[in-house]
C-alpha cells in the first residue's frame, strides 16, 4: 500500500472517523546543483514519485495532535510553540511557527511516507511542505507555494536549526509533473525542463546516512559566506574564476572553486536539457560529482563506490552523488531501455564491495497536492 493509503488507514485507526483531506508532498532528487543554493545560486531538481502524506481533518480549536508510523505521537498547541519531543514533531511545529497565528489553525493528522529517511531525498522539507499545506487548509487560506516555500525553510534554518538553502522546499511546493526546475536561488525564478529524449533518472540509496544538524554542513555554509565577505561580494554566486586567486589557497578557496564551476555546469545542464543532449548532461553530472568530492569534500566511500558502480553500468549517461553529502544517495541519468540491466549491475556490483544499496527509477513528479478525502 503506497503512503497515502497507509496515511488513512492511520488516520482511521487513530482518531475513529475518515479524514477530510490528504495531503502529498514529494521527496525530490538534485540533478545537478549542490551547495550552489545558499550562495544565491543556481539548481536542477525535480521532484520524485515518492512522497510524504498527511491525511487530516481540521479541528474546532487551537491544538494539533499527529501520529506517524514508526515514531512517537505528540501535539501541541499553536499559541503556545515551544521545542520539546518527539523531535520529528519540530519539522512541523517549526512550520506553524514560521506561518504565524494567522497562517494556521488546529487539525489532527496522520503521516505516512515512502521517502527513506536520510538518504538525501528531502524527507524533512516534504514533512514541512505538506504540514504547511494542512495548516493552510485548516485556516481556509489561499495556497501560495513560494510563500510556503519561504516559511518552511524559515522553520528550518532557525526552529530546526540546519543553515539549509531554498532549493529542496522550492521544488517541492512548486514541481511539476514530467520536468525537472532549472531555478534561480536569488530571484526564485525557474523554468520547466524535460529530460532528454529515452532517458530516467535513477536515485541510487547507498544506504548510509548522516544527521545534518551539527554536521559539516553547517561548517560548509560558514566557508562560503567567509569566502564571500573576503571577496566583498553578497554571495558567491556574484564570483567568477578571476576572484579565486583573491583568497588564500587551502580549504576555503577549494570550496569557492566547487560554487563557481558549479554554478556554471548547471547552466549548462539546463542549456543541454532544452537541447535534449544526454551525453552533455552526463558528463556535467559527472564533473559535479568530482567537484563535489575533491573541492567541496562532502562525498563518502559509499557515495564515490556507487557512483563508480554506476558509470560502469549499461546505459548510464552520467551519475553523481545528489544532495549535502556526508552519505545518502547518487543520482544517474541511465537509457531508458537499460533501467533494468543497469540496476541489477549497479546494486550487484555496490553489494560484492560490501554495500546494501537500492535503485529508485523514475519520472519528474508534481508538487504537493491537497484534495478532499472523497475524491481520492
Amino acid at each position: 500500500m503506497d503512503a497515502e493509503g497507509r496515511a488513512r488507514l492511520l488516520f482511521r485507526s487513530t482518531f475513529g472517523s475518515s479524514p477530510a483531506f490528504v495531503v502529498r508532498a514529494p521527496g525530490r532528487v538534485n540533478l545537478i546543483g549542490d551547495h550552489t543554493d545558499y550562495n544565491a545560486g543556481f539548481v536542477l531538481p525535480m521532484a520524485i514519485e515518492r512522497a510524504s502524506c498527511i491525511a487530516l481533518r481540521p479541528r474546532g480549536d487551537r491544538r494539533v495532535r499527529l501520529v506517524s508510523e514508526g515514531y512517537p505521537s505528540g501535539g501541541f498547541r499553536l499559541d503556545a510553540l515551544e521545542r520539546s519531543e518527539p523531535r520529528w514533531l519540530e519539522y512541523v511545529k517549526g512550520v506553524a511557527w514560521a506561518l504565524g497565528p494567522g497562517g494556521t489553525a488546529g487539525w489532527d493528522g496522520a503521516v505516512a511516507t515512502d521517502i527513506p529517511v536520510g538518504a538525501g531525498l528531502s524527507s524533512s522539507a516534504a514533512l514541512e511542505l505538506a504540514a504547511a499545506r494542512a495548516f493552510a487548509v485548516a485556516a481556509g487560506t489561499d495556497w501560495d507555494p513560494v510563500a510556503a516555500a519561504r516559511a518552511a525553510q524559515r522553520a528550518e534554518v532557525e526552529w530546526v536549526g540546519v543553515a539549509c538553502g531554498i532549493m529542496d522546499q522550492l521544488v517541492i511546493a512548486c514541481a511539476e509533473a514530467d520536468r525537472a526546475l532549472f531555478i534561480d536561488c536569488r530571484s526564485l525564478e525557474w523554468s520547466g525542463r524535460v529530460l532528454p529524449a529515452g532517458t530516467t533518472v535513477v536515485v541510487l540509496d547507498t544506504g548510509t546516512r548522516r544527521g545534518l544538524v551539527g554536521s559539516a554542513y553547517n561548517e560548509r555554509r560558514a566557508a562560503c559566506e567567509e569566502a564571500a565577505a573576503r571577496l566583498e561580494l553578497d554571495a558567491l554566486r556574484d564570483a567568477g574564476e578571476d576572484d579565486l586567486a583573491r583568497l588564500p589557497p587551502g580549504d576555503l578557496r577549494r570550496r569557492a572553486r566547487h560554487v563557481v564551476s558549479e554554478n556554471a555546469r548547471t547552466i549548462a545542464a539546463a542549456e543541454a536539457m532544452q537541447r535534449s543532449d544526454a551525453a552533455r548532461l552526463g558528463g556535467l553530472m559527472v564533473e559535479s560529482h568530482r567537484s563535489l568530492r575533491d573541492d567541496f569534500e562532502v562525498s563518502s566511500e559509499a557515495l564515490d563506490a556507487m557512483v563508480a558502480a554506476a558509470l560502469s553500468a549499461p546505459g548510464c549517461w552520467g551519475a553523481r552523488m545528489t544532495g549535502a553529502g556526508f552519505g545518502g544517495s547518487a543520482v544517474a541519468l541511465v537509457g531508458t531501455a537499460a533501467v533494468g540491466d543497469f540496476t541489477a549491475a549497479v546494486l550487484g556490483a555496490f553489494g560484492a564491495a560490501g554495500g546494501a544499496g537500492a535503485a529508485y527509477p523514475g519520472r519528474p513528479a508534481a508538487g504537493v497536492q491537497c484534495l478532499p478525502w472523497s475524491e481520492r
